[in-house]
């Protein structure tokens, strides 16, 4: 079982990056799916939880909007884009898998911080 996240790097601000987070050795068609970003000096936060389950995407209030999940099931690759990028945006950003389908519902910021699988993370960082 192994996730993987990648398509990190520096862009300057006002541009786009889309993350790329693949999994072997089961499909994420039936877990929940989440990003987490950890900015320079800061906590891990939940960027967003997807799923099948639920039929859609919990976002982080202060990212509606500049955030986009995708998935290709067919990849077995779930994506997330982000639009408009601003310096605060720079961290590490990581996916993360549980087979709990439901991103734990409304309380899905805690949820996400105890998932059974994560892949290392891929480095945003946006110059201003």
């Amino acid at each position: 079982v192994q996730l993987q996240a990648s398509g990190g790097g520096l862009v300057q601000t006002g541009g786009s990056l889309r993350l790329s987070c693949a999994a072997s050795g089961f499909s994420l068609d039936h877990y929940s799916v989440a990003w987490l970003r950890q900015a320079p000096g800061k906590e891990r936060e939940g960027v967003s939880c997807s799923s099948s389950r639920i039929g859609g995407t919990y976002y982080a209030e202060s990212m509606k909007g500049r955030f986009t999940v995708s998935r290709d099931n067919a990849k077995n690759t779930v994506y997330l884009q982000i639009s408009n990028l601003l310096p605060e945006d720079t961290g590490v950003y990581y996916c993360a898998a549980d087979p709990i389908a439901t991103c734990g519902g409304s309380d899905w910021t805690v949820f996400v911080r105890g998932m059974d699988y994560w892949g290392k993370g891929t480095q945003v960082t946006v110059s201003s």
